[in-house]
């Protein structure tokens, strides 16, 4: 598995100095810096999964561990949960500390989604959690996350969207560029540096990836079936889809 210190993209060494010291309130600032929404998010990303207890999921980008524990929780299947942040396993570490009925089927890695250290097909399902944003090749990074699913297993994603609306989507860009830093800054410069991050990020991903052109890459990834949810007006796009035969 690749260290921090091999990731030689411009992109993924500011996320990893953005989210290095956040690990120990991730989880709640998550939810808070969404209004709220991230955990029903996650639990329609989970939903889509459908694994059966003796199946095997790979959950890529995992952070503190969140969606790694709520699909054990939820199907009682293993998870390795893989994120390139040391600091962000440590937070998932130490969660899993108090949940040991959970920490028995959920294993920890370091590396990066582009590089997956595992054999063709060796996972039932996968899932990955706000990622594109900070690949530099998004195409070849679904083609890699698809490798590792057997045929026929399901693949499903959240990231963040934009609002269609025009009063909604001013209304966005006006929370993100001025209320989310503001509230990120009142737990800490690290925060507040997140929140000045997130909203330039997110239009930047839609700008050279927009949604019908996500779909797309999907399917070129080897991913059929392909189905996306928007969740609280555009702000949460849910994707998923089944490993081809």
């Amino acid at each position: 598995m690749a260290t921090e210190e091999a990731v030689g993209s411009e992109r993924k060494r500011t996320a990893l100095a953005l989210f290095s010291g956040l690990g120990r309130r991730y989880d709640l600032l998550s939810a808070m810096l969404s209004l709220g929404q991230d955990p029903r998010w996650r639990r329609e990303m989970v939903a889509a999964v459908a694994a059966r207890p003796n199946e095997r999921v790979l959950d890529v980008a995992t952070g503190t561990g969140l969606v790694a524990r709520e699909l054990v929780r939820r199907y009682g299947c293993s998870v390795v949960g893989l994120d390139q942040s040391a600091a962000m396993l440590a937070g998932a570490r130490d969660r899993l500390a108090h949940e040991p009925r959970l920490a028995q089927r959920i294993e920890l890695a370091q590396g990066q989604a582009e590089r997956l250290g595992f054999a063709n097909g060796e996972f039932d399902h996968l899932t990955f959690t706000y990622l594109l944003r900070y690949v530099d090749d998004p195409v070849a990074t679904l083609a890699e996350l698809s490798r590792v699913v057997k045929p026929g297993g399901r693949i499903a994603s959240l990231e963040f969207g934009l609002p269609d609306p025009p009063l909604w989507r001013a209304m966005w860009r006006l929370y993100t560029r001025v209320g989310l830093p503001a509230a990120g800054g009142l737990f800490g410069r690290d925060w507040y540096e997140v929140g000045r991050f997130l909203g330039p990020s997110i239009e930047q991903l839609y700008e050279r990836w927009p949604l019908e052109r996500q779909l797309e890459l999907w399917k070129e990834a080897g991913i059929s079936s392909v189905r996306q949810r928007r969740m609280s007006l555009g702000g949460g796009v849910v994707t998923w889809g089944v490993r081809r035969e």
